[in-house]
This record gives C-alpha cells, structure tokens and sequence, in this order.
C-alpha cells in the first residue's frame, strides 16, 4: 500500500478532482463508456508515473479487430487491473472479488468502470455475474477476469478455474490469454523502488477453436500460454 500513498502524495493537489470526478462519473449513467474510459486512462497514467510503475505492453497487434471479448489474465496482484490502462485501445470493464471492490482508490475506478464484484462462496451471485457478463460481451463490451481467484503474488500460476470460462462459452466471444510479468511488485510488497511491469496480449482463442472443448480443458490451455510467455520473457 506504500505505493498507493505514493500516488497520492505525488498528486496531492489534483488527487481530491480526480476523485469527485471519480465519483460522479461512477454514480451518473450519462457519460459514455469512451468518456469514462478517457477519465481513467488519465488519471492511471500519472498515477503509475508518479508511484514510479513503467508498463511495457507487447502483442497490442493481437488484439481482436472487433470489440466484445473477454481477457484472461494470470492474478498476482491488486495493480493488475491498472496495467491494461496504458496499452489497451478501447475500453474494457472487470470482474473481481468482493474484497478488493472496497479497497481505497480501486474502489472509485471499479465503480466508474462499472466492475462486476464477484462472491465465490455465493453460487447464486456468482452465476448471476457470470450471465450479466455474458450478455454485456454480447453487446461488444470487453471484460477482464481473472481464473485462478486469487492473487499469486509473484510470476507463477496458480491453477485456473474452469467455471470462469463459461462466460466466454456462453457468449461465444473470443479469449484473449493475458501474461502478466512482476505486476504483484507494484502494490503487494512494501517497495516503492522504480518498478517495469510487462503485459503481453498473447493470439485469441476464437469459438470455432475451443467450442467442442470443456470449459476445464480451455483453463488448461489458456494458463500452459500464460506460463510459456511468463518463461520466456521474466528476469
């Protein structure tokens, strides 16, 4: 959390309007997607400038043409979901756990992205995100979740769940394997040294390819890409 303050205290006297704006766009259904978007893209860009995070994207060129698919990345760490912000074209929303929906700062960006938060020990809520997803990826809008659950905090992978793929299944939309590379050094550790996050958006897995497969084969599959691009690109 040390960089969180960072971030804060760098940006002290912009950090109050960034976070009415925050706010009031989180709670106002008339501003658009793109708009929001713009909002958040700003105010992550100097926040990771100033808590001295360097993203270096890769593979933006793989990409669907075509918004209305879903991004799986690998979970280490509670800055993951800011990662996207610097390479990632269009907007996107997010599907993430209960608990982080209430942390300081996250929380008002969750809410302007109108972030599902999900219950893995409510079944029921659980589905009912699942299929609110679904038909959102319907209506082009492009989603992160993450599979395994649970943050790994460092570059290895955790198992990926298979149910978190049933809502590509279900809206039979492309998956895009995302690799993550030491984004948990950014918030889960106490440093606050210069730190260089990589994101690689890896080739979709389109629904012809994995129609016919069950949704705990897909998890295989997508988390063996996540760890051969981890291999060969982490120190």
């Amino acid at each position: 959390m040390k960089r969180i303050m960072l971030m804060v205290l760098m940006n002290l006297f912009v950090a109050p309007i960034w976070f009415i704006k925050l706010c009031v766009y989180g709670k106002n259904e008339k501003y658009s997607k793109e708009k929001i978007y713009a909002l958040l893209k700003h105010i992550i860009l100097h926040a990771n400038r100033s808590g001295r995070v360097k993203i270096e994207s890769y593979g933006l060129d793989n990409l669907p043409d075509k918004d209305g698919y879903i991004m799986f990345p690998n979970h280490q760490g509670l800055f993951d979901v800011l990662a996207f912000f610097e390479s990632h074209p269009t907007p996107f929303t997010v599907v993430v756990k209960k608990e982080v929906a209430q942390v300081i700062f996250l929380k008002q960006i969750l809410r302007a992205m109108k972030a599902q938060a999900i219950d893995r020990n409510d079944v029921k809520q659980s589905l009912k995100v699942i299929n609110k997803m679904s038909e959102d990826v319907k209506q082009g809008i492009n989603y992160i979740i993450f599979a395994e659950g649970t943050r790994s905090k460092n570059n290895s992978l955790l198992d990926f769940k298979g149910g978190s793929f049933k809502s590509a299944i279900y809206a039979k939309c492309p998956i895009v394997p995302v690799a993550l590379i030491d984004s948990y050094k950014a918030f889960d550790t106490s440093s606050i040294k210069k730190q260089t996050v990589q994101i690689h958006y890896l080739s979709p897995i389109y629904y012809e390819e994995y129609k016919n497969l069950k949704s705990t084969e897909i998890a295989k599959i997508v988390k063996q890409k996540i760890e051969d691009e981890i291999r060969l690109f982490s120190k």
